[in-house]
């Protein structure tokens, strides 16, 4: 797990390599096995591979979506609001779920972050996003993550660039005086 921690990245540029429907499996499996609290499970996953869905979801907001144009898979988190308190929470830990099986199959990935982004004027990313893929109303997509092959592979954070400072023991200690 540590070794995972220590080379994931997010990676903006794929190669043109589809994953293989083996890892693809394998991904699915890691996001039903996230956990949910109480069980309630209100996440649905939509595996996006088609090349034209990819390029629209690159449009999904103005900033921050364009590497759906290489990459060659698509993980759509998204939730029924109505079947839990935390499905924000939920979806997060799908996510980050998903992100690490990647790492574990030798793929790499990028989260796509839609909660509370406009894709324009009128509509949310989410909007765009729930409208593209065809779910129903009322379902919300906080989250959309690229996966493939990476196109550059950047070294995983050094030891030395963490932020000690954000740990405390027993009370929060204000260390920006």
């Amino acid at each position: 797990m540590f070794n995972l921690l220590r080379q994931r990245r997010s990676v903006r540029k794929f190669k043109s390599c589809a994953v293989e429907g083996d890892k693809v499996d394998l991904l699915i499996e890691a996001l039903l096995r996230a956990p949910t609290s109480r069980n309630l499970q209100p996440c649905e996953f939509i595996v996006v591979d088609d090349p034209k869905e990819l390029s629209q979801l690159s449009s999904a907001k103005p900033h921050g979506a364009a590497f759906f144009q290489s990459a060659p898979l698509a993980i759509v988190v998204a939730a029924d609001p109505t079947k839990s308190d935390v499905w924000i929470e939920d979806c997060s830990i799908a996510a980050m779920i998903a992100q690490l099986a990647s790492e574990e199959l030798g793929l790499k990935s990028c989260w796509a972050q839609l909660r509370l982004r406009s894709h324009n004027e009128k509509m949310s990313s989410s909007e765009y996003v729930r409208q593209l893929i065809g779910l129903p109303e009322g379902m919300e997509v906080p989250i959309v993550i690229g996966v493939g092959y990476a196109e550059e592979d950047p070294l995983g954070h050094s030891r030395e660039s963490l932020l000690d400072g954000k740990i405390h023991k027993n009370q929060f200690v204000n260390q920006e005086k």
